[in-house]
């Protein structure tokens, strides 16, 4: 007799990660939230009554190859949050606030040790966030992932007023772009990053330049901006927002302008962090190669009205947050 344990599938270890679980994922419950882990489908109570007109807004995602460094070094606890990060940047340039996320994780076969630190990484998150880790799946699966392979991706719901939202405005030549800096690779490049890395540097090798060992420059957390932008969202001086992920400044950046226009960055008005030297010098990458998959720096660019740079500088030196003027709005 054939058993479905022999088959791959082990029900009685997925009962138990489940157990492992549930204490880190009720601790990003709030009042909002109608369902206990382990139901068919996440409940949520929509705030609308703090909304005049609320859109919920919506983004799914994944961390690339990041999971291949979490897996070669054994440290699992900041894929999880880079995954919520990731996504609650995704709907902020929209002008949205997170509600909850889901995720999914899927094995070759199931660790709970592994599952448990993810999951540690998405609860810390949706709390950092103000966002319930409202549900998620559990998959094993046998013969489609190596048994030492994972997968995880992330769906995050938001809500905002739809008046405020910041596609509803419009980029004018003369606005200026305004940078925020990055925690490192964030969640993409790394497949160019491992290439030239990993053929140089061993994991866990201390690199001098960095201070630290190539897998954890790696697996820095890729930074929320949230809390930063959180109470200027609605300022009608700001006028889009672009979160810098794969496609890198210009491409994630010409995604929001007006038709007909473009962008004028002066490349000289910030220094690469070393990390992203270091990629260029030991893989050979030319310039164009690095500005396309890579953040260089900057996980999230500000669009503004030029004559508001001093209420943007105000509100940043109050959430001791620095920035660096990048450049401006022309048109084509």
């Amino acid at each position: 007799m054939t058993t479905y344990k022999e088959a791959g599938v082990d029900i009685d270890a997925a009962n138990e990660g489940l157990k492992r679980i549930k204490k880190h994922v009720s601790s990003t419950f709030n009042k909002y939230t109608l369902s206990d882990i382990g139901s068919f489908g996440g409940c949520f109570n929509l705030p609308a009554d703090k909304y005049n007109n609320p859109v919920l807004v919506s983004s799914v995602d994944g961390v690339g190859t990041k999971l291949l460094i979490a897996a070669l070094s054994g440290k699992h606890d900041t894929i999880g949050q880079c995954l919520v990060n990731h996504c609650v940047n995704d709907i902020l340039v929209i002008g949205a606030k997170p509600l909850f996320f889901l995720d999914y994780f899927a094995a070759g076969k199931l660790n709970n040790d592994i599952l448990e630190n993810v999951i540690k990484g998405f609860s810390k998150a949706c709390r950092e966030n103000s966002c319930v880790l409202i549900g998620g799946e559990t998959a094993e699966m046998p013969g489609f992932y190596d048994d030492n392979k994972y997968d995880v991706s992330g769906t995050i719901v938001g809500i905002a007023e739809r008046d405020n939202m910041l596609p509803t405005r419009k980029t004018e030549e003369g606005n200026l772009l305004i940078g925020l800096y990055s925690n490192g690779l964030h969640t993409n490049g790394y497949s160019l990053a491992r290439k030239v890395l990993l053929s140089k540097y061993n994991i866990g090798e201390h690199i001098d330049r960095l201070g630290c060992s190539i897998d954890d420059e790696l697996l820095k957390v890729h930074r929320s901006y949230l809390h930063v932008m959180d109470d200027i969202l609605d300022k009608p001086w700001l006028r889009s927002l672009s979160h810098i992920t794969g496609g890198g400044i210009v491409e994630n950046t010409h995604r929001v302008l007006e038709e007909g226009q473009d962008i004028d960055i002066d490349w000289d008005s910030w220094e690469w962090p070393t990390i992203f030297k270091m990629i260029q010098e030991d893989g050979n990458v030319s310039t164009e190669d690095m500005i396309r998959p890579f953040n260089l720096g900057i996980g999230l660019i500000l669009i503004i009205d030029k004559n508001h740079l001093p209420d943007l500088d105000a509100h940043l030196k109050n959430k001791d947050e620095d920035y660096v003027v990048l450049g401006n709005v022309t048109s084509k």
